[in-house]
């Protein structure tokens, strides 16, 4: 049983990569078990298909990247009680994180997925909108917390900021993998958070 769930982790990671680099069109399950060095056979034990194997791929991608912040934010709470300032260095936490990747990030599995949104049913399509309703939920629970202490200096809707912080992630991936500059994603999560300090910071009198 642990040898199958190490094939199968494999196949997801194989997978995944491949996906990220050339879409799901583009990438066979010829190819995907000739890397794994498995079977035909072997594959379909796993997966019956390529959109039972994307719908596995998602759930993967999704619960990593639950986990992933939630442990980001965690640290940074312990590091500071306050919301604001938690806030801030988890953003920070999360801009060093993003430096640290030699290559650069490779690439959101979710956007992907939207942007071959016909070659996938809307069980997978439901999945990557609850992601992205999931990363909403999250940062308005933030925002509010902190807006509670320190209120925003200008009239923003919540919901509005905790998609803007999303769209600031999404997009300086693309633009890292664009202009071919593994740090630019980092350098537009520490933008986005000097925004998030001026919105909430009080202002001097």
């Amino acid at each position: 049983m642990r040898k199958g769930a190490e094939t199968r982790e494999r196949l997801l990671s194989i997978a995944e990569a491949a996906i990220l680099a050339k879409g799901f069109g583009a990438t066979s399950i010829e190819e995907l078990i000739a890397e794994a060095e498995i079977t035909k056979s072997g594959f379909f034990y796993h997966f019956r298909d390529k959109t039972e194997l994307a719908r596995a791929l998602v759930r993967r991608y999704l619960e990593q990247d639950e986990i992933l912040l939630d442990n980001l934010f965690k640290r940074a709470r312990e590091l500071n009680d306050d919301p604001l300032h938690a806030f801030l260095v988890g953003l920070k936490l999360l801009a060093e994180m993003m430096a640290d990747l030699p290559e650069g990030h490779p690439g959101c599995l979710v956007a992907t997925i939207c942007y071959q949104e016909r070659l996938f049913d809307k069980d997978i399509h439901d999945m990557t909108q609850g992601g992205v309703l999931a990363w909403r939920e999250r940062f308005v629970a933030l925002l509010q917390e902190i807006s509670e202490i320190y209120p925003p200096n200008d009239d923003v809707d919540m919901e509005e900021v905790a998609d803007f912080i999303s769209t600031i992630v999404e997009g300086g991936i693309i633009m890292s993998k664009a202009l071919r500059e593994p740090e630019k994603l980092a350098g537009q999560i520490l933008l986005l958070r000097s925004y998030i300090k001026l919105l909430f910071s009080p202002r001097m009198s």
